[in-house]
């Protein structure tokens, strides 16, 4: 099995890729009842599952299994004849992959096609829990519980699980910071009175850990609530454990494109909100990414990017408006106070379009050092250069249309790359990485922003282009040996390479990579290649 070694701050660990996690779907209320949830064993991986969601009974050898296996062996012995270099390569790899197969299934089919009146966890994914609850689920905030209301009058057996609802399982010290929840059965007798009824399942979550940096932010909830509840069309309640104001207040308009209720703050309401599904914790596919493989829909990241136009545009559309009523107002203010001076040509000639390029600016660490002089070289080279500061108080929506608008972006890896995600598909990401931050640049950010379909230039600084080189002698293994230093352990990482290490580029070796993208990007627009259109203002 594939090895990660995770060595950046709060979001690197040693660890194994995802085991298969579960999917689940609402079907519509059939006759005004209730609604019934099915849970498929997995999208993509061939699990079988019988009428209402209930696993299908295996039998030694159906007709249809015999005809499978029939199909199997004609397609092999073509296979064979027309390519026996590439059957045998097929061979050596299909065991293995049927392997792991065969065990994601099993882990999977825990909670598969689970009915009413039922409460079942799986716990085999190394990211995330996630607990699965029908029938008459009461929200008991006072005692931190669901409650399942047994139908069968007073249990026969204890019943009750926990679940921490956040998706870093793997990091214990943060896990502890994150409110439990308990599942138990209880008898009609013993459950609390609903005070308000919902007909549509709830999915409980947390907006605590790390929530704060915007790496996470979107790692950890907001692309994990996508995965989880995207399909529901917007039929859920998201009740949420360390409920923050200003989380809702920096993301209200995304959430209200994956929910069209007000999400639930668990701890503070202490109504008893009754549901007939609850689904307990977030799926979660990797990082900043979405897998058409393992959702219920075949959706994507760039799914996820075209649910971000539809919540940021409206707002979008007013700060628009406003900017041209307060340019008009300007305008004829100027013209009063200056008089007509000379009459507008009919035809002016149309000024030649620049590709548009963000510089994301950082304060503090990694800093570019030679910025003023960057923007120069990238205004030379022919882009219209704008430059970004993302503040924990801008408005979203505003680093959006900045983004969503732009052709290229630059910025030293740092979780302001996060911001990647508001880019057009086809469109050019250039990060540069500094020492010692290598794998880390490409696998939380290069890797992700290629499968949205950006162009993805990691641009590795040499030592002489780190501020380190002004504090170590030359040859010292801080400059020559990052890997190595890393393995004295994470604190001597993150205190040399990320908390006191800047950058000043080399311009002319940086302006190779800019000369680069603005041809990709001029030639793309001559050969009229197809790209997502920014927001309609």
């Amino acid at each position: 099995m594939v090895q990660q070694h995770r060595i950046y701050v709060v979001q690197f660990d040693k660890g194994e890729p995802d085991q298969e996690e579960l999917s689940c779907k609402a079907s519509p209320p059939k006759g005004g009842g209730r609604r019934i949830m099915y849970y498929y064993h997995d999208y993509g991986t061939g699990g079988a599952a019988g009428k209402n969601g209930k696993p299908a009974k295996s039998r030694a050898l159906s007709l249809s299994g015999f005809f499978g296996l029939l199909l199997i062996c004609l397609f092999g012995l073509a296979t064979l004849l027309a390519a026996p270099g590439a059957f045998f390569s097929f061979a050596r790899t299909g065991g293995a992959a049927a392997a792991a197969a065969a065990t994601q299934q099993q882990q999977s089919e825990k909670c598969s096609g689970i009915g009413n009146d039922t409460l079942c966890c799986d716990r085999s994914s190394r990211r995330a829990d996630m607990c699965f609850a029908r029938g008459d689920l009461r929200m008991h905030s006072a005692s931190a519980s669901f409650q399942l209301v047994s139908s069968a009058g007073r249990p026969a057996v204890e019943e009750e699980e926990r679940i921490r609802p956040y998706t870093r399982k793997w990091e214990a010290h943060v896990m502890k910071t994150i409110d439990e929840v308990r599942f138990h059965r209880v008898s009609p007798g013993e459950a609390a009175r609903c005070d308000v009824r919902h007909d549509m399942p709830a999915v409980l979550l947390s907006t605590g850990g790390f929530t704060g940096n915007v790496y996470h932010e979107f790692n950890d909830g907001l692309l994990p609530m996508f995965v989880t509840a995207g399909h529901l069309q917007r039929r859920v309640v998201f009740v949420i454990l360390e409920y923050h104001d200003w989380w809702m207040t920096k993301y209200g308009d995304v959430v209200s494109r994956l929910s069209a209720f007000p999400p639930i703050d668990f701890t503070a309401d202490r109504r008893v909100h009754c549901f007939p599904e609850v689904i307990a914790g977030l799926r979660i596919h990797g990082e900043l990414t979405v897998d058409p493989a393992r959702t219920p829909e075949g959706r994507s990241i760039r799914d996820f990017r075209r649910l971000l136009d539809d919540a940021y545009r409206p707002r979008i559309n007013y700060l628009e408006r406003m900017e041209r009523k307060a340019a008009r107002k300007q305008r004829r203010a100027s013209g009063a106070a200056a008089g007509k001076l000379a009459l507008p040509s009919k035809h002016p000639a149309a000024p030649a379009e620049r590709p548009k390029l963000v510089i994301v600016s950082r304060t503090g660490s990694r800093v570019i050092e030679n910025e003023e002089e960057l923007k120069a070289v990238a205004a030379d080279v022919g882009f219209d250069v704008r430059v970004v500061r993302p503040e924990r108080s801008t408005e979203m929506c505003k680093i959006y249309r900045d983004l969503n608008a732009s052709d290229a972006m630059v910025g030293v890896h740092g979780a302001a790359m996060t911001h990647f995600l508001f880019m057009r598909p086809g469109k050019v990401f250039i990060q540069v990485v500094p020492l010692g931050t290598d794998w880390a640049a490409n696998e939380y950010y290069g890797e992700p922003a290629a499968r949205l379909g950006l162009r993805y230039v990691g641009y590795k600084i040499l030592p002489e282009e780190s501020s380190l080189a002004r504090e170590y002698p030359a040859g010292h293994p801080v400059l020559t040996d990052p890997a190595g230093v890393a393995q004295r352990g994470w604190d001597v990482t993150k205190k040399v390479y990320l908390d006191r290490q800047n950058v000043r580029l080399d311009l002319a070796r940086f302006r190779e990579e800019l000369v680069a993208a603005h041809r990709y990007l001029v030639a793309g627009k001559r050969k009229g290649r197809p790209k997502t259109k920014p927001i309609a203002m």
